[in-house]
């Protein structure tokens, strides 16, 4: 007995000093992070995700092979803390029990399942790891990039955690009354080898019994250790990772709105991440809860094309950056700077300043992130399509994390892509992409036989939306015919809108997603002030862009709109029976928009309408709703030249071709021109036609839309009765 407690406990002591030192070191990292104060909120939806997402690994069940084996793991480890307690309990008296429950054969039976279950599950990650080795897939490997080498560790010592606990209770039960369970085969793992060691007989069981207790302890406390210089650092980080999250998820609107006020800005004002200590803490400890699954790397369009992004290893060559910062950030590498002020007087206020001054001395003097980490080419690879926020189980927020690195490269480094910088210089001087100006806002409206109230002064009383029709649809061409049909399926039902014309500029989303938070942010101001001065109330519209910026990021400057989407307006039209559609023979595929599916999930009110035209067959894609695959234009890449790789639109269409669908339908303008190029490009355009929703249900109309129907949709007389809680209804879905 001496020597079980001895041993058991010098490894105990010995492994928890140095676990304990190397997580005191990552909370001090993590710490070196930028305040985020908005964090833990909302503690009853946080502790739901806990709930849900950790303790229930909801996610992780996205992916079913892999999420049930990881979740018997998940699931075994937590129940398998009893037999934790149990073998402390047995370095002090051979016959401990778990106090009240220890000796109930229902406690054996669930300690010995789990331990089998997380056997079962190392052999199926085992089989997972070597069918998808990068050696086999290469790029195709989720795996690719990933501590191969730490993995295989962590499965064996997860393996040798659960055996030597097996193998000395086995030989425990064949020794006189220590075994808590006695000769019941509840505990069926342990009591079956425990058959196969009993010809040892006594003495020999005894011995086995102290040396596998010892090894168990050992090789816990050896795991735990690993586990705090490993990658599979995810254990211990996760749960806090998602509890700091960011809930629902971390899509839709950016998490950061920085002042770009001038009169707040000096020398010292940074905007974006540069260094990593730009980062904020929760960003930092993103990098510590990556478990290198890849699944965001699987996800990721750009990887998908060849193009050199994977989240995840953005992920993890921040997190190398944040290891080999440490120094800096810590202050123990600044040698005499950091000792005092030099005058010999040791004043904590002056060691405390000369520290500051040394450690920023020493960031000014180190390589920024990118290129010194991150490659610019991955940086600009990105489409902000937030697939990789989707796909991970631990809740990292990549998109953040890469805007913030882009905002500093414009803002603070005014470096960016050569055609990104024309896209600027056109929205900052003509108030679009394209640099068309506002004198083009209004020619979609020529190919219409009834009038739009073009907005001078203050919404009418009677119009019930403003329009808000978008730089695409408004001066592309072929996302004219798309705004020109949705106008006129709002007019055939009598909805009654107005659009502001010249006076409607770009929300500044493609800046913003570029990194130039300050134009963004001046044209922002700018279009809630003229939303403001003509009062406008409910807001419509057609591009997914425009209505994540107007509905969810324009609050963050002081404008707070109701804003919908066409499609669901068209959607709730539709079951109203205020908008009638006809019959359309045709197999149809829907391509989610990214930033209307996965970021603000509206996924059934565009199906719904194409459910309610006869003659229509949906045929989902493989990758749809929120899996869905990005057209290729976010994070505006619609602007910027594709030289890396396959085109990413071309990808997505090929996979819209193989459905054998007729049309392949969209509600979102960028996604309708790319795809469109697609379609042409692949030579299909005579058999396959790219179409929004609102034209496909004007092609499915028997008569054509008539110009006097719903007059009152033109002129502002004449609505039907009852159009104002149509409308209230359409807002509320």
């Amino acid at each position: 007995m001496p020597i079980r407690i001895a041993l058991g406990g010098a490894a105990t002591i010995i492994c928890f000093a140095i676990a304990g030192r190397r997580f005191w070191f990552l909370a001090r990292l993590v710490q070196a992070g930028q305040p985020d104060r908005r964090r833990f909120r909302n503690p009853f939806v946080q502790v739901r995700a806990e709930v849900v997402d950790v303790a229930a690994q909801k996610k992780l069940f996205k992916k079913a092979g892999p999420g049930i084996a990881h979740a018997f793991t998940f699931w075994g480890f937590t129940f398998l803390l009893f037999t934790i307690i149990e073998v402390y309990g047995d370095l002090f008296q051979r016959t401990f029990s778990v106090p009240l429950i220890g000796r109930g054969r229902a406690l054996g039976f669930l300690e010995d399942f789990f331990a089998v279950a997380v056997l079962l599950a190392l052999v199926a990650f085992a089989i997972i790891r070597v069918k998808n080795a990068p050696k086999r897939k290469d790029r195709q490997s989720r795996f690719y990039g990933s501590h191969l080498d730490a993995a295989w560790v962590t499965l064996g010592l997860i393996a040798a955690v659960v055996v030597t606990l097996l193998m000395y209770r086995a030989a425990q039960s064949n020794v006189g009354h220590d075994f808590p369970y006695g000769h019941s085969w509840w505990p069926f793992a342990s009591h079956g080898i425990g058959v196969l060691l009993h010809p040892l007989g006594t003495g020999v069981n005894s011995v086995l019994e102290t040396v596998f207790v010892i090894l168990n302890v050992a090789v816990i406390m050896g795991f735990l250790v690993f586990v705090s210089y490993s990658k599979h650092l995810h254990i211990f980080m996760a749960p806090v990772n998602v509890l700091a999250s960011r809930q629902p998820r971390a899509l839709g609107p950016l998490y950061n709105t920085p002042d770009m006020d001038m009169e707040n800005v000096d020398e010292d004002t940074v905007f974006g991440a540069g260094h990593i200590e730009d980062l904020s803490w929760k960003q930092l400890l993103d990098t510590f809860s990556c478990t290198e699954c890849g699944r965001c790397q699987e996800a990721c369009p750009a990887w998908n094309t060849g193009k050199p992004l994977s989240p995840k290893l953005v992920i993890m060559g921040l997190r190398d950056n944040l290891f080999a910062s440490a120094p800096r950030l810590l202050g123990t590498d600044l040698g005499a700077d950091s000792e005092g002020s030099g005058d010999g007087s040791g004043e904590g206020s002056d060691r405390a300043a000369a520290l500051a001054a040394a450690k920023a001395k020493a960031k000014a003097e180190a390589p920024t992130l990118v290129p010194g980490t991150i490659d610019s080419d991955v940086l600009w690879s990105c489409l902000t399509c937030g697939a990789c926020v989707e796909a991970c189980p631990v809740d990292i927020e990549h998109v953040d994390t890469i805007v913030e690195m882009r905002r500093y490269e414009v803002l603070m480094e005014s470096r960016f892509p050569p055609e990104a910088g024309l896209m600027l210089r056109n929205m900052e001087n003509q108030g679009d992409p394209w640099g068309l100006g506002g004198a083009k806002r209004l020619d979609w409206v020529e190919g219409l036989d009834f009038e739009i109230p073009v907005v001078t002064d203050r919404i009418p009383d009677d119009v019930e939306y403003l329009y808000w029709v978008g730089c695409a649809g408004a001066l592309d061409e072929r996302a004219r015919k798309a705004t020109q049909a949705t106008a006129r399926m709002l007019h055939q039902a009598g909805v009654t809108f107005a659009i502001l014309g010249p006076r409607e500029t770009c929300t500044g989303d493609p800046a913003r997603r570029l990194g130039n938070e300050y134009l963004y942010q001046e044209m922002g101001k700018a279009n809630i002030e003229t939303l403001n001065e003509v009062g406008a109330r409910k807001v419509v519209a057609s591009c997914p862009h425009c209505f994540n910026s107007l509905g969810r990021e324009y609050p963050d400057l002081g404008g707070n709109f109701e804003v919908i989407h066409h499609s669901q307006l068209l959607g709730h039209l539709v079951s109203s029976g205020k908008l009638a559609t006809g019959r359309m023979e045709s197999s149809v595929t829907y391509h989610d928009p990214c930033y209307l599916g996965r970021h603000n999930r509206v996924f059934d009110e565009p199906r719904a309408v194409l459910d309610a035209i006869d003659g229509v067959k949906q045929i989902e894609m493989r990758r749809c709703r929120e899996k869905s695959f990005c057209c290729g234009a976010g994070g505006a890449r619609m602007w910027m030249e594709e030289t890396l790789g396959t085109r990413v639109n071309l990808e997505r269409t090929d996979e819209a071709l193989t459905t054998g669908a007729d049309v392949v339908s969209t509600a979102c303008p960028f996604c309708l021109i790319m795809l469109d190029d697609a379609v042409k490009a692949r030579q299909r355009d005579e058999d396959v036609r790219v179409m929004d929703l609102a034209q496909i249900v004007e092609q499915s109309l028997a008569e054509p839309v008539a110009a006097g129907v719903g007059a009152g949709a033109a002129s502002g007389h004449g609505a039907p009765a009852g159009d104002g809680d149509v409308g209230e209804a359409a807002a509320e879905d």
